[in-house]
């Protein structure tokens, strides 16, 4: 068990900033490091720590002066993460004034998947948040605009507000007719786009789970790319929330 408590501050130096980074270090497990590296393509330093490690230093560090923890720049995989969790848990007003901010650190789908799934305050402000969704799913940024598809998987589609099951087939329609399945050209984002596209196959495959009558008619007159599509198809046959019967009739689409 870990002790915290010495990152609940009333200020941070930038030693102060520099013990924090080392008490990240002291964290790493090398078998970790290794398993979680290969997992997790990220350009900045990758140091090896636990997610719930990061997660209990956030917690010590919210409680003391974390708007001065703020205004040190990040540099490895763990700080970005820290620095989310710790934006993630602000009041909705305050998340949202730095959300932006955050995104754009965000270079690797666990940064970016576990930051969105932290963001509670969404739930009930889902009206007001879809702008911030809408300027992330324009962007020619793969992480940005996974940020935005991940949000709307995991706030937007539920069943206590089915309204939004139509909004977000509209969004994605409207990323049909902009985002191709071959290399990019200048200034249109591609399918190529790896992770973008797997997040996709994601939120549709949730739509199909928890409104498959609706989901499943999106699909047969969807203009999706066939990776994306077939990938979709994978995804909610995966799911053991979907009878036998309506996976065979969804294989069935399959584009070969």
């Amino acid at each position: 068990m870990h002790d915290f408590d010495n990152l609940n501050k009333q200020k941070w130096t930038k030693q102060d900033y520099r013990d924090f980074c080392g008490q990240l270090v002291a964290l790493v497990e090398d078998g970790y490091r290794e398993f979680a590296m290969r997992g997790t393509p990220t350009d900045r330093p990758f140091l090896g720590v636990r997610i719930p490690y990061q997660r209990e230093m956030a917690k010590a560090i919210r409680r003391g002066n974390w708007r001065d923890f703020l205004q040190h720049e990040p540099v490895s995989f763990e700080e970005v993460n820290v620095q989310g969790f710790v934006i993630a848990s602000l009041p909705y007003g305050e998340m949202k004034k730095r959300f932006p901010g955050h995104v754009a650190r965000i270079d690797n789908w666990a940064s970016c998947d576990t930051f969105v799934n932290s963001i509670k305050s969404v739930n009930k402000n889902r009206a007001d948040f879809l702008s911030i969704v809408d300027e992330n799913l324009k962007s020619l940024e793969e992480f940005h605009v996974r940020v935005a598809l991940v949000t709307l998987l995991d706030y937007y589609v539920t069943d206590d507000a089915p309204e939004y099951l139509q909004v977000i087939f509209d969004r994605i329609h409207d990323m049909e007719s902009v985002i191709s399945d071959g290399p990019g050209e200048m200034g249109v984002m591609s399918w190529d786009a790896y992770y973008v596209k797997m997040a996709l196959a994601w939120l549709l495959a949730e739509c199909y789970i928890k409104f498959p009558d609706d989901t499943h008619e999106y699909l047969l007159h969807s203009h999706l790319p066939k990776w994306t599509f077939n990938k979709t198809i994978s995804k909610i046959c995966d799911s053991y929330r979907v009878d036998r019967d309506r996976k065979a009739e969804l294989k069935k689409l399959r584009n070969s």
